[in-house]
Parts: structure tokens; C-alpha cells; sequence
């Protein structure tokens, strides 16, 4: 069976005619999936009983089973942890800030870039996500938001993987997110987080696409990089940082650098001296991150007369730059932890599905 939010428009429209069924439907489909949130093919009231028998047989939806939602104290934010068919767990985290609701989307299961600091990491790597895989996610917290006649204004992919590493999904799904037949979200409310892809980052600059694009950055130099991202191995600085220029250049969007601080690892004014001369001239912003412990993982956050220190020395070099002191606030950790850490769920399971 194929996943309904698998299929663009036109590949809908092949299916029903497959099917026996007049091209027509495929517009009548979205509009209740994509603008009305209806996610059951026996309440799609303008349909035949047998082309919604079909319907059954022939497409899942939805495929992401809801196992719980885990709301933040201050209620700005809601992580969603997901059972996939094949049994593996993914999370995405809806985060509502005034009138804004983002939601932060998984594109794999599991990572494979293995930052020190991160949660999902190690769990170890599964698999990629289907390109409905990541649609639906934002399907179904539009569904949850439609009692509070509220939608889903934008998207970033920055929760579990690394996306440019899943490239031909993620592109597909942001090609679906945009489409005005569907949720018809501004490609500029679209933000790519990557560890630092080169091929990717380039390939990426090629698509006539503008949405954002942000860098794991995490260190001033390549030196501390290797140690806290293993990704930082194959991908020198220098590289990664020319091709963040070049898509910079051709989409003419401003570059966010992400910046994780580690007591002791990366956060001295020496660090943020450095980091200021490694940006020096380009248009971009700094979001620094102060790190949120994780179990077994020996590292800490600065205290805040560290933090304060280094924001100084950034704003003294004119190197624009954010602060996100707590955990509600910090998308990337909101992200990057599987739930089934906190409530003794089941392990997701090691199953591979076919491409």
C-alpha cells in the first residue's frame, strides 16, 4: 500500500486513474486532508462509498501511530513521540509562541552524525524517513491544533537526523509543505538544519528553493569540531563555511549558526573571540545554545556569568547573536530526545523498511 502523504498532486491523479477514477477526486482529497485536517476516509463526505473503499485498500493514512504528547510546564510547547509502522519511534515538537506555531519535524530514525552532546545520537541510526513519513507529522499536529482552530505556520526540519543526509525525502516533503493544494506553507517559513553536508549544502543551493538554512556550527575552530561532531572528520570548516557562503549568495538568505555551549569545551572569551573572527563579515546570526545535560553524557552547561561573557565579546566583534536559556525554548533539545527514555516505552525496533 502507498502512503497517501507520499503523493504529490500529480501522482494522486495517476493512482485514480489506475484506479478507474476521475482525476478530480485528487483535489477533493487534499482539501481534506491538507486543509481540513480529516484524516479518515469514511468522513470525506463528498465521496462515493466505493472509491472511499479504495480508497482503504489501496492508501494508508495515517501511517504515524500518536503514542503520547508531553506538554512543557508553560505549555509553549508539545513533543509528539510517534510509532511508525515498522515499529520504530520518531518525535516532533510543536512549539507555539504567540500566534506563531512551528513545528520541528524528524526526518530519520535515530542520527547518524553523532554529536556528543545529543540525545539522538545515541541511539544509533535505523533508517530514513519516507518523504509522508515527514509530511504527515505536520498533518497530524494540524489535526490536534484544529480544535483550537489553530495551524501549523512553519516548519523546521531540526529534529531527529540529519536532513541533508535523507536528501531526496526531505526535498520531496518540502516540495509537498509548500504546494498552495496542500498545506501551502511559505518556503520562506521553512528552515533545513545540517551538521554540515558539503554535497548537500551545495546541492541544496541548486533547487531555486529560499528556505532557511542553519549550521550546527557548535565550535570556533576544526579542532574542537572533530571532538564534539564526528561528521567534522570528513567536512573541514572551510569548507562547510564556503558552502554556506555560496548558499547564502545564490538564495540571498541570511545564515544561522548554531552554537551549543559546553562548559569547558567551547564557551571561553578566547572561543567566542575566535568564533567572531571566523564569521567576521557575513550576514548571518549566532544562536547560542547553553547545553542541556543529558544522562550519561559527562558534559555541562556554563553558568550564566560564562554565558554572559561570551555573548559580550560576540556583540563587541558586531557578530549578531541569540540566547536561549531555557529548555522550553531550545528547539534543537526539544527535538533531539526520544521519549521512550522517560516513560520505559519499548525500544523502537531495528527493522529496516524498504525504499
Amino acid at each position: 500500500m502507498t502512503n497517501f502523504c507520499d503523493l504529490t498532486y500529480s501522482e494522486l491523479v495517476d493512482w485514480l486513474e489506475t484506479y478507474e477514477e476521475k482525476k478530480f477526486h485528487a483535489r477533493q482529497l487534499f482539501e481534506w486532508v491538507y486543509k481540513k485536517s480529516i484524516l479518515d476516509w469514511d468522513l470525506m463526505s463528498n465521496l462515493s462509498k466505493p472509491l472511499r473503499e479504495k480508497l482503504k485498500k489501496g492508501l494508508l493514512l495515517p501511517t504515524l501511530q500518536l503514542v503520547k504528547i508531553t506538554p512543557s510546564t508553560d505549555l509553549e510547547t508539545y513533543k509528539f513521540l510517534w510509532k511508525l509502522r515498522d515499529g520504530n519511534l520518531v518525535e516532533s515538537v510543536l512549539i507555539c509562541s504567540g500566534e506563531r506555531r512551528t513545528v520541528c519535524v524528524s526526518s530519520q530514525v535515530g542520527c547518524p552524525a553523532n554529536c556528543a552532546f545529543c540525545a539522538s545520537g545515541k541511539q544509533g541510526f535505523f533508517r530514513n524517513l519516507r518523504p509522508g513519513e515527514i509530511v504527515e507529522q505536520i498533518v497530524q499536529i494540524n489535526h490536534w491544533l484544529k480544535q483550537k482552530e489553530e495551524r501549523v505556520c512553519h516548519v523546521v526540519y531540526m529534529g531527529m537526523g540529519e536532513p541533508l543526509k535523507n536528501y531526496e525525502a526531505v526535498m520531496k516533503s518540502i516540495h509537498l509543505i509548500i504546494d498552495e493544494e496542500t498545506l501551502n506553507i511559505s518556503q520562506r517559513r521553512i528552515t533545513v538544519s545540517t551538521v554540515g553536508i558539503v554535497d548537500g549544502i551545495k546541492r541544496l543551493s541548486t533547487e531555486n528553493l529560499k528556505v532557511n538554512l542553519v549550521l550546527s556550527l557548535h565550535a570556533p575552530n576544526q579542532n574542537i569540531r572533530k571532538k564534539i561532531i564526528p561528521y567534522a572528520r570528513k567536512y573541514p570548516l572551510e569548507d562547510i563555511l564556503a558552502a554556506m557562503d555560496e548558499y547564502s549568495m545564490k538564495t540571498k538568505r541570511d545564515i544561522t549558526y548554531e552554537y551549543t555551549l559546553l562548559a569547558g569545551i567551547n564557551d571561553h572569551p578566547d572561543h567566542a573571540h575566535e568564533l567572531a573572527h571566523l564569521l567576521k563579515g557575513k550576514q548571518c546570526t549566532v544562536n547560542l545554545i547553553p547545553y542541556n545535560p543529558i544522562p550519561n553524557v559527562r558534559l555541562q552547561r556554563p553558568d550564566r556569568k560564562a554565558i554572559k561573557e561570551f555573548r559580550s565579546v560576540l556583540f563587541g566583534c558586531k557578530i549578531v547573536n541569540t540566547c536561549r536559556y531555557t529548555k522550553g525554548d531550545d528547539i534543537a533539545a526539544a527535538c533531539g530526545q526520544l521519549a521512550m527514555q522517560q516513560q520505559n516505552l519499548p525500544k523502537p525496533a531495528l527493522a529496516m523498511m524498504p525504499e
